[in-house]
């Protein structure tokens, strides 16, 4: 398998972990060390910092833990930015749906920025900021 399609999975995977409220699943896509932020329109603030493996699990527990809806996370338009033999830059657009109630809506838009690294055969996140058009 390529490089692109690994971390197309490692993508997929972490949309799916989310989607179907498996936070183990999330988190198993981040190195140890990994760290993410968020922003939220133009202007917003950065969210985060969160450091480690660890803290971007709870982040994506409470998150879960809070809503009544079911999510639907469409990554498209990937972009390999850079590649090495250990190393990989991305970007991919995202649009975030909700069902709930018998009806599905856009709730945001955006994209995600991720550095990967490769440990061992596989290929990990080592950084992701998330950038959304709308709050969630």
């Amino acid at each position: 398998m390529t490089a692109r399609a690994e971390i197309e999975n490692v993508l997929g995977r972490a949309s799916w972990g989310y989607d179907e409220n498996d936070v183990d699943l999330i988190a198993a896509q981040f190195t140890e060390a990994a760290t993410m932020t968020m922003q939220i329109g133009r202007d917003g603030d950065t969210i985060g910092p969160f450091e480690g493996r660890e803290a971007i699990r709870k982040l994506h527990a409470d998150s879960l833990a809070a809503q009544t809806d079911q999510r639907r996370h469409n990554l498209s338009n990937l972009v390999l930015v850079k590649e090495t033999a250990d190393s990989a830059s991305t970007t991919a657009n995202l649009t975030l749906l909700s069902i709930e109630n018998g009806a599905v809506q856009v709730l945001s838009s955006g994209w995600y920025r991720d550095e990967f690294v490769r440990q061992g055969a596989d290929w990990l996140i080592a950084s992701r900021h998330i950038y959304l058009d709308l709050p969630y």
